[in-house]
């Protein structure tokens, strides 16, 4: 039976290839992010079975504009949008810049999950899934944007608390290094990509369809009593214990 799915940041990257894995079981798909050009080719790709809105994650008038867009029932919802937003910025040269450059990697990882699962939550279905994408960061450490990813995680077991009577699970997909996405902006040296292969157990990158095959496990049937869980995706980068 075919599921009504949202993706947030679903234009590129991870989330392109989260929307193609549901795409393609037949479910409905609706993808989010900041930038049209790109939700409208991905969407062209996936097929009759796909839409997209263009939505600032981050601005609460932006997701509660997104309202009409939804459908009546949400079967599952995958909080992709965020990033590092350093990458975007100079380096702060006082503490007014360094308070925006925190607020702003608070506000794309871990305000943009909360404000888009607030906006579901009454229309979740019984056995919904809600699955947001974390970071190795978080357990290695990376100035605000590790914070806000492990503060995503922090958030998610209480979500998982709240959600859990109706049976709706909430999990957190942790990659490490994920090759093929605009994650470092085209800031990526070829000896920290080297870097970071050596440092897996693997030793090969991630793609998105590790990522996208993980998250649509956790939606799954078979993974109903997985919950509160944060599941590392990373090639024994950072094992977990």
């Amino acid at each position: 039976m075919a599921r009504n799915v949202i993706v947030t940041g679903g234009g590129t990257g991870i989330g392109r290839a989260i929307a193609a894995r549901f795409a393609a079981e037949g479910d409905a798909v609706l993808i989010t992010g900041r930038r049209a050009d790109p939700l409208r080719v991905t969407t062209h790709k996936l097929g009759n079975r796909a839409r997209f809105a263009v939505c600032d994650g981050a601005d609460p008038i932006a997701v509660d504009g997104l309202s009409t867009e939804l459908p009546d029932t949400v079967d599952v919802l995958v909080n992709n949008a965020g990033g590092n937003t350093d990458f975007d910025r100079s380096h702060p040269a006082d503490l007014k810049a360094l308070a925006a450059s925190w607020r702003a990697n608070l506000e794309a990882n871990l305000i943009s999950a909360v404000l888009m699962t607030e906006l579901v939550r009454n229309r979740l279905t019984d056995a919904a899934a809600v699955i947001s994408i974390g970071s190795i960061a978080a357990d290695k450490g990376a100035g605000a944007y590790g914070a806000a990813k492990a503060g995503l995680a922090s958030w998610n077991i209480g979500l998982a608390r709240a959600l859990g009577s109706r049976g709706v699970t909430a999990n957190v997909v942790s990659p490490g290094f994920i090759a093929d996405t605009e994650f470092f902006r085209d800031k990526l040296t070829s000896e920290r990509r080297d870097a970071l292969i050596a440092a897996t157990n693997t030793k090969r990158p991630g793609t998105p369809d590790d990522i996208a095959v993980t998250v649509w496990f956790l939606a799954s049937p078979a993974a109903r009593q997985i919950t509160g869980q944060v599941l590392a995706v990373n090639g024994g980068e950072h094992p977990s214990r």
